[in-house]
């Protein structure tokens, strides 16, 4: 179980504490301060069809060698979905993953997807309880608060700097932030689909355990994202990257009208105030969509590189592209992994020393520039 901790500080006086701790990460971390930074980055993996397929599973560690094998690697980030929408939910299976995952070098910093928890009551997840599958991934890959997996990195946990005027905030243990080569990153539990709020547990009436679980997650998410850009100006950061699940645009075959993915538009808007206040770059890492995407959907008309390696002329599923309230913010972009289908594949994201400005290309943004990582799956035997 989950070590039971105190808050680091109460009231006003928690942000400073989190400001200190970030500082005093920050000069362990000396080594890339100055320098280049080099970051895995992967979700929506590993994926089967089915219970029994187990390819890509079975794969991992070879997946794993070859970021371990990348010498310019000393951060891993995945940004959630440990199984599809069509493998049941279990304790084992997280474990399973846990236990891939230790062979990593690099410390692994990661934020859960909806797949292995609010998805879990699904009859092709095995119909289980969402809250109880969350409390399987806390324990196991949360156990130590504001530590990362496989190895030891010191992070700042919601769970140990919660605003004390909001107690429940001390669940979210999953939501981390840490300031890195004078970036400050932060993760936030915002699971794909719907953020948890159009497809009822169990396919019955919306239950009282359901409604409550939205409200104070997305609650505490949005305090933690106001603390986020709080110590990037405390600590005049010159980068913010934030690393969610969803694919907040992502229409996911819905018609525009359809309100699917209306319950995003409060982090959106509070990404978009953030980002425009901050005026450096911001960076967001998600999933959830599965296929690969460069592109600033706060920037009406903005070219996107897609899946297929096209740029296309505008993005295609930018969900709030004509919003009365729509953004103009140059100084953001977003980075969607590729996932789920077969081959496997990472993004290497570079953090490069020095200020940078926010203008952006299809593989550059601001301090950082990526590339797509492939691995083709062993052939079957």
């Amino acid at each position: 179980m989950r070590k039971l901790i105190l808050p680091l500080m109460l009231g006003a006086s928690v942000f400073a504490a989190t400001a200190a701790q970030a500082h005093s990460f920050h000069d362990k971390a000396s080594h890339d301060a100055h320098g280049v930074l080099g970051i895995a980055v992967f979700g929506d993996s590993p994926y089967g069809t089915k219970d029994a397929d187990t390819a890509q599973f079975d794969a991992t560690p070879a997946f794993i060698k070859t970021i371990n094998d990348d010498r310019d690697v000393s951060l891993v980030l995945h940004v959630g979905d440990i199984h599809s929408g069509k493998q049941t939910c279990s304790q084992a299976y997280d474990q399973s993953i846990y236990d891939l995952w230790t062979a990593f070098q690099s410390p692994v910093v990661y934020t859960p997807g909806d797949n292995e928890w609010t998805d879990c009551h699904k009859s092709k997840e095995g119909g289980l309880d969402p809250l109880a599958n969350l409390g399987y991934v806390r324990d196991i890959f949360f156990a130590t608060p504001g530590n990362a997996i496989a190895v030891d990195k010191p992070l700042i946990s919601q769970a140990q700097a919660y605003d004390a005027n909001y107690p429940t905030d001390a669940e979210y243990v999953e939501n981390v932030m840490w300031e890195q080569a004078g970036v400050v990153f932060v993760t936030l539990n915002v699971p794909g689909g719907s953020n948890n709020d159009e497809d009822n547990w169990f396919g019955l009436d919306r239950t009282q355990a359901q409604t409550d679980e939205i409200l104070k997650r997305t609650s505490a998410d949005l305090r933690w994202l106001d603390k986020a850009f709080a110590l990037a100006r405390t600590n005049h950061a010159r980068a913010v990257v934030i690393q969610i699940q969803a694919d907040m645009w992502d229409l996911d075959g819905h018609d525009p009208k359809d309100l699917h993915i209306a319950n995003y538009r409060q982090f959106i808007d509070s990404i978009a105030l953030h980002t425009t206040a901050f005026g450096k770059p911001v960076l967001l890492l998600n999933g959830d969509s599965h296929g690969y995407r460069s592109d600033n959907p706060l920037v009406k008309g903005a070219p996107c590189a897609a899946e297929n390696g096209a740029t296309e002329a505008v993005c295609s599923d930018d969900a709030y592209d004509s919003h009365p309230n729509g953004y103009d913010v140059k100084n953001f972009h977003r980075i969607v992994v590729h996932g789920s289908v077969a081959p496997m594949e990472w993004v290497k994201l570079m953090v490069k020393p020095g200020d940078s400005d926010g203008r952006a290309s299809a593989s550059s943004f601001g301090p950082f520039s990526w590339k797509r990582m492939v691995q083709a799956l062993p052939p079957a035997p």
